[in-house]
């Protein structure tokens, strides 16, 4: 065999282990941007229980006269504030990732204040429809702190496999980008303090 056809042979299994090699890497990459896209709907789909809840709360609330207005009207504003953030999965950035996390923080912060209200209302507490929404709202922020965690982790995920050799050739033909993390901030990867103290009457 002269060195003209080696150069050839060499040349077409060089081709054919590429093509192979972008073909397994065009399919992982599919699988694992998908993955992004599932663990951010399980991310909104925690958020949305938690928003779920609101309207008993807020009528449970509205029970007692005496309630300190403003602080529920911060309650319902900023969960009707929450509601017109809409995200394209397939489509996240910085922005809208941003613009997600404030308006559910108002909500977190507004949640967290009529708790801390509530404390003044020993009738309230004593209340067991207004003390199982505390223990619902609770498990809803600790089930928001834990899928945030899972997103970043699989857009962490993502976005290492996309960029290393060689399969950054790849990611830039069939154009993967690196997704976005949830921008947290300081204390956001734990459950927010909401003052619910279930031990007190």
């Amino acid at each position: 065999m002269n060195s003209g056809k080696i150069i050839m042979w060499a040349f077409v299994a060089f081709i054919a282990i590429a093509l192979m090699n972008g073909c397994s890497s065009y399919n992982s990459m599919v699988k694992k941007n998908e993955g992004v896209t599932s663990q951010w709907q399980q991310v909104e789909n925690v958020y949305q229980r938690r928003m779920d809840l609101i309207p008993n709360l807020v009528s449970t609330v509205q029970g007692y006269a005496d309630f300190e207005k403003s602080t529920l009207e911060a309650v319902i504003n900023a969960r009707a504030n929450a509601t017109k953030i809409t995200i394209d999965a397939s489509k996240l950035d910085a922005e809208q990732l941003q613009k997600f996390e404030q308006a559910q923080g108002s909500l977190t912060s507004a949640l967290s204040k009529l708790m801390v209200v509530s404390e003044q209302y020993p009738d309230l507490k004593a209340n067991q429809g207004f003390g199982d929404l505390r223990v619902e709202l609770s498990n809803s922020e600790n089930k928001i702190a834990n899928e945030r965690k899972k997103f970043n982790d699989v857009v962490q995920e993502y976005n290492t496999f996309i960029q290393l050799f060689p399969r950054n050739i790849w990611s830039g033909i069939f154009h993967f980008e690196k997704r976005e993390y949830f921008k947290m901030q300081e204390g956001a990867d734990k459950a927010p303090d909401v003052k619910f103290d279930f031990n007190k009457k």
